[in-house]
């Protein structure tokens, strides 16, 4: 008879609220043929989770489950160290430190997981810690933006704070592009470390009135519109959102404008996680990118990360210490 290793984990099996979460023992997994087993070391708690966690919105219940949640454990960011291998992979050995994204099935708020070894992971770049290579979510929403933007464009990121909007100055810069951040007072010197050739601060201006046109406004909190932001747009110019808007506007107006064929108003969805967690790998091994971090909880603390994430008020990434 085989013993069946155990492993901590967080899971719920309804959706709701952060205490819907509950730390288990579960088996640890096997990895299947041409995957990788990863010793969890860091995560992240991040907007993605609190949303699934509450299936929010209602429709995303098509992907993840319409009664119940398909994927009981939630977690897209790891850092880790490769602990053993499928049959067939040769591209990693253990003992490998390496990080990554699980965008399609989460599961990276446990002290094991397994993923494709081509899957979205790649080494750590340099000496990096593991809790600060838990960088891929935020980045990776804002890539999709961000990909839109060639040398000498403007950009305006509002709410360039958070884990997507600081990340989004940055890969804007690496890009070539010309960016103005849009923060408030306590976060001005973070701004100006990121790289942004202007910085606005929302409590003293009206950053929507400041007689100026861009290429790209990128809401990265969904906090705004395109109404209110639609005089900051030069006569190509884009406006991008990572959230629904007021009334679900920016889903509507980004399907009239499709229909027209301006495609003014957008809201992106990433794609090829593999590839953009190899081209971050890079951009951090030539320090042009650095996570931004707000703090770091335990694994057994995990309810009060998502408790704190959901007041919306993080600068950066929140960060949990699973080992």
């Amino acid at each position: 008879m085989i013993d069946t290793q155990m492993m901590k984990a967080a899971v719920f099996n309804r959706y709701g609220p952060p205490e819907m979460l509950s730390l288990r023992e579960v088996p640890v997994p096997r990895p299947a043929p041409g995957e990788i087993r990863v010793r969890v070391v860091a995560t992240t708690v991040n907007r993605t989770d609190t949303a699934t966690l509450r299936a929010h919105p209602f429709f995303a219940r098509a992907m993840t489950g319409l009664f119940h949640p398909k994927m009981q454990t939630l977690g897209m960011d790891f850092a880790g160290i490769v602990d053993d291998l499928g049959d067939g992979v040769i591209t990693y050995q253990p003992g490998g430190r390496v990080f990554g994204l699980l965008p399609d099935k989460f599961g990276a708020h446990a002290e094991y997981l397994c993923m494709p070894a081509d899957g979205a992971v790649a080494c750590i770049p340099g000496n990096l810690s593991f809790d600060e290579a838990v960088v891929g979510e935020g980045a990776w929403y804002a890539s999709s933006t961000v990909g839109l933007l060639s040398t000498g464009q403007t950009c305006l990121v509002y709410g360039a704070s958070g884990a997507i909007g600081t990340a989004a100055v940055q890969l804007a810069k690496a890009r070539g592009a010309k960016v103005t951040a849009v923060v408030g007072t306590r976060h001005l010197d973070l701004a100006n470390r990121l790289g942004a050739d202007r910085i606005i601060n929302y409590e003293d201006e009206d950053f929507a009135a400041i007689g100026e046109t861009f290429d790209l406004v990128f809401d990265a909190v969904g906090k705004t519109s395109w109404f209110a932001c639609r005089r900051l747009l030069n006569q190509n110019g884009i406006f991008a959102a990572t959230d629904l808007g007021p009334f679900w506007s920016n889903i509507l107006l980004s399907m009239w404008f499709g229909i027209t064929g301006s495609r003014r108003v957008r809201v992106p969805y990433p794609e090829d996680a593999p590839g953009f967690v190899r081209h971050l790998a890079d951009l951090m091994a030539e320090d042009r990118f650095r996570g931004v971090f707000d703090c770091s909880y335990p694994l057994d603390d995990i309810v009060e990360a998502f408790q704190y994430v959901e007041t919306g008020q993080k600068t950066g990434i929140v960060v949990i210490n699973v080992q």
